[in-house]
């Protein structure tokens, strides 16, 4: 079993989410946001570092994955972006976790089925693939789904190491 933290960074909202994964089958873990509150930048990453790396403390995940940043519009948006997202990052790298990125068109992909879905969307497949009670709040959806997308990406990469392997080994024998 391997447990797996998603990340959606923001400079006023962090979503997280953790999962459980066994082969290819993920249980919710537990889920939630982080409110990034006051006008200073560095107190805001200071937020995200310090929440991050309590909610890293107490479950104990093995990996952490999280979206990659991509160009909008909004030069300073995208800086802000990568700012908390780089926080997420250490947080995550103080303790050990080896981290995973993708893009919001894989992510989307691997819960919904197609790369440009709405948030609703993935917030409605979050709520039925981890047979969750209700939809979780969008950022914390968006967490989850990344660390879906992580869990299943990295079972098929195993997959694929142990049948190359395979072939090696009959290959040799």
């Amino acid at each position: 079993m391997t447990r797996v933290i998603g990340i959606d960074p923001g400079s006023q909202i962090t979503g997280y989410g953790i999962i459980d994964m066994n082969g290819n089958h993920a249980t919710h873990v537990t889920h939630g946001i982080i409110r990034i509150q006051g006008k200073s930048l560095s107190f805001k990453l200071r937020t995200i570092f310090e929440k991050l790396s309590e909610i890293v403390t107490e479950y104990h995940p093995d990996e952490m994955s999280i979206e990659k940043i991509f160009m909008n519009r909004n030069a300073d948006s995208a800086i802000k972006l990568g700012q908390a997202r780089g926080t997420a990052i250490t947080a995550c790298a103080v303790h050990d976790l080896e981290v995973f990125e993708y893009t919001a068109n894989q992510v989307k992909q691997a819960t919904v089925g197609k790369g440009h879905a709405a948030k609703e969307q993935v917030q409605h497949m979050i709520k039925i693939l981890l047979c969750l009670a209700e939809k979780p709040q969008a950022d914390a959806a968006d967490a989850l789904a990344i660390a879906l997308c992580h869990g299943h990406s990295r079972e098929s990469i195993l997959r694929m190491a142990a049948d190359v392997s395979g072939v090696k080994k009959s290959r040799l024998q």
